[in-house]
C-alpha cells in the first residue's frame, strides 16, 4: 500500500481524518481493486491539499477576498476524478473502472474542463457560494451527515444550523438560476427560462405540459430544473452529478451508508477489509454510472417529480443507478439512457443516493421473487393460485404520454387497495423496448421485464392511496401496451390511456 499523504501541520492533519474515508471510498468506485484504490486516493488527496494550499496563497486572498474555490471534500473528490484523467491519459488506464474509462474519453468528462460557461450549473453555483455556505450544504446534502454533527464539524450553533441550511440552500438556488442564465443557450430554452424559474419555486405549481415536453428533451434544461427545485429530495443527487460527475449517485449512497452504519441504524454490514465501506453481502454490484448528467438529470427528475415530468438524461451517470457499492447511476443510471437505480449505493454511494442518484435503491435481481421476463399468463396463474375468485389488489393506469421516432414518455399511476410500507412494481414489454431513464423511482430491466422500486422519499403508500412514476424509454419497429402489471408480486387490473 502506497504512503499516505504527509500533512504539513495541524490543520492538514485534521484535514486528513475528516476526508480521507470520503476520498477513499469515490476512488474505490474509480478503480478495479484495492491497493489501486489506495493508491488513487493517496496522489489525489495530496493533489487536493497542493491545490488548496494554492488557493490559500494566490494573490488577494486576504482583506475579504477568497479564492473561488470548492469546499475541502468536493474538492478532493474532484481531484481523484483528476488523476484518475491523468493515468488514462499516462497509460495506468489498466487499473481503472472500465466504465470510467469510457467516460473519461466522452465528451461528457470535457465539460468539467471545458469553457467555464458551458460546466454543469450545479457546480458551478456551488463554486461561486462563500466557502463556509458551501460546505455546510455539501456536508448536509452529500456526505448526509446529521445536522448536529455539521455543526459541530463547522463551529455552528447547533440551535440554528437548520436555519442556516435552509438559507444556504436558497443561496444555492439564487447561485445555480444564475449560472443557467449565463449559460449559452438557443432561442427554445432561452425563452423557458423565466418560467422554469417560476414552476420550480413552489412545490405545488403545476407545470405546462410544453415545458414538461422541454424538459423532457433538453438535457442542459433538466439538469438547471434539479439545480433549481429544492423541494422533492433531488439537491443531493443535483449536487454530486454536477460536481462529481461519473460515479455521483454512488457515491451519495455510500455516504448514506456509511452515516448509517457508524450511527447503528444500518443493517450489520460486511466492511471491506482493503477501504473500510459496508458492502452487501454479495458482490459490490456496479451501478451505471453514466455520466455526470445522467445523475444530474435522473434526479433532475426526481427534483421536478412528478409534476414537472421529466427530462431524460443527460448522458452518462444519469442512468438509473443500479445497486451496488460501486455505482454505475445514472444508472447505469444516468446514462442517458441506461438506467441504474439511482443509489447505487455500492456504487459510489453504494451507490449513490443518487442516486443521486438521491440516491436510489434498486434490489439486486436475483432478489425480485417474480421470474424476469415473465409473462401476462404466468402472473395471473400466480395470483389465482393465491386467492382464485379475489379482485386485483391494485390498478394501474399507463399513460403514453408522448411518441416520437424511436422513443417515448410515460407515466404509471398505481393505486393500492391495501396500505404500503415500500413498493415494486413490475411489468414486462412486448417489442423489446428499453427504459432510459425514470423519475420516482428506480428502475432495473432484465430483457422484456422492467422493475419501479420506490425512492426513498415515496415508499409509503395510504389504503386506496396511489403511486405515480415516469420514464423515457426506446423502441424500435413497435410500440406495444406493456403487460403483466404486478404490485409487490400482486396482479393489477390495467387501464391504458
Amino acid at each position: 500500500m502506497p504512503d499516505l499523504p504527509k500533512p504539513q501541520d495541524a490543520a492538514e492533519a485534521a484535514l486528513f481524518a475528516e476526508c480521507w474515508d470520503a476520498v477513499l471510498s469515490y476512488a474505490d468506485l474509480c478503480t478495479s481493486g484495492a491497493a489501486s484504490a489506495n493508491q488513487l486516493a493517496t496522489e489525489a488527496f495530496a493533489l487536493g491539499l497542493r491545490e488548496a494550499r494554492d488557493a490559500e496563497a494566490a494573490p488577494g486572498r486576504g482583506a475579504g477576498r477568497r479564492a473561488a474555490r470548492l469546499p475541502v471534500i468536493p474538492l478532493l473528490l474532484t481531484a481523484v476524478r483528476t488523476t484518475a484523467a491523468a493515468w488514462e491519459a499516462g497509460g495506468l488506464g489498466h487499473k481503472l473502472d472500465p466504465d470510467l474509462r469510457l467516460w473519461l474519453n466522452s465528451d461528457k468528462a470535457a465539460r468539467y474542463t471545458g469553457p467555464p460557461l458551458r460546466r454543469p450549473v450545479a457546480l458551478r453555483g456551488l463554486r461561486d457560494m462563500q466557502e463556509a455556505d458551501a460546505s455546510l450544504l455539501w456536508l448536509a446534502e452529500a456526505e448526509a451527515l446529521p445536522l448536529p454533527a455539521v455543526a459541530r464539524r463547522l463551529g455552528l450553533d447547533p440551535a440554528a444550523a437548520a436555519r442556516e441550511l435552509d438559507q444556504v440552500r436558497g443561496l444555492f438556488r439564487d447561485r445555480c438560476h444564475r449560472a443557467h442564465l449565463d449559460s449559452p443557450m438557443d432561442a427554445q430554452c432561452r425563452s423557458y427560462a423565466r418560467l422554469l424559474d417560476a414552476v420550480t419555486r413552489s412545490p405545488a405549481a403545476d407545470t405546462p405540459e410544453d415545458l414538461s415536453r422541454h424538459l423532457a428533451t433538453c438535457a442542459q434544461c433538466a439538469e438547471a430544473a434539479a439545480c433549481l427545485r429544492l423541494h422533492g429530495g433531488g439537491v443531493p443527487a443535483a449536487l454530486a452529478g454536477g460536481v462529481i460527475g461519473w460515479g455521483g449517485l454512488a457515491y451519495l449512497e455510500r455516504r448514506r451508508r456509511a452515516v448509517e452504519v457508524r450511527q447503528g441504524a444500518g443493517r450489520p454490514a460486511k466492511q471491506d477489509h482493503e477501504t473500510g465501506d459496508p458492502e452487501d453481502g454479495t458482490h459490490k454490484h456496479r451501478v451505471i454510472r453514466n455520466g455526470l448528467l445522467a445523475a444530474a438529470v435522473l434526479l433532475s427528475m426526481l427534483a421536478l417529480g412528478v409534476s414537472m415530468m421529466p427530462f431524460g438524461g443527460s448522458g452518462d451517470d444519469s442512468a438509473a443507478a443500479a445497486h451496488d457499492d460501486r455505482q454505475p447511476v445514472a444508472d447505469p443510471t444516468p446514462s442517458l439512457p441506461t438506467a441504474a437505480p439511482l443509489p447505487s449505493a455500492s456504487a459510489s454511494r453504494s451507490a449513490a443516493p443518487s442516486t443521486s442518484g438521491t440516491a436510489r435503491r434498486s434490489e439486486p435481481a436475483d432478489s425480485d421473487p417474480e421470474p424476469q421476463g415473465t409473462s401476462s399468463a404466468t402472473a395471473h396463474d400466480t395470483s389465482r393460485t393465491r386467492t382464485p375468485t379475489a379482485a386485483p389488489a391494485c390498478r394501474v393506469e399507463y399513460d403514453l404520454v408522448d411518441q416520437w421516432p424511436d422513443g417515448f414518455q410515460a407515466t404509471v399511476t398505481v393505486t393500492a387497495e391495501e396500505a404500503l410500507a415500500d413498493w415494486r412494481v413490475t411489468w414486462s414489454f412486448r417489442d423489446g423496448q428499453q427504459v432510459g431513464q425514470m423519475w420516482d423511482a428506480s428502475v432495473t430491466q432484465h430483457g422484456s421485464r422492467v422493475t419501479a422500486t420506490a425512492a426513498d422519499y415515496n415508499k409509503s403508500v395510504a389504503a386506496g392511496g396511489s403511486l405515480s412514476f415516469g420514464f423515457l424509454a426506446s423502441w424500435h419497429g413497435n410500440n406495444s401496451q406493456p403487460y403483466g402489471f404486478t404490485l409487490n408480486g400482486n396482479s393489477c387490473a390495467t387501464q391504458f390511456d
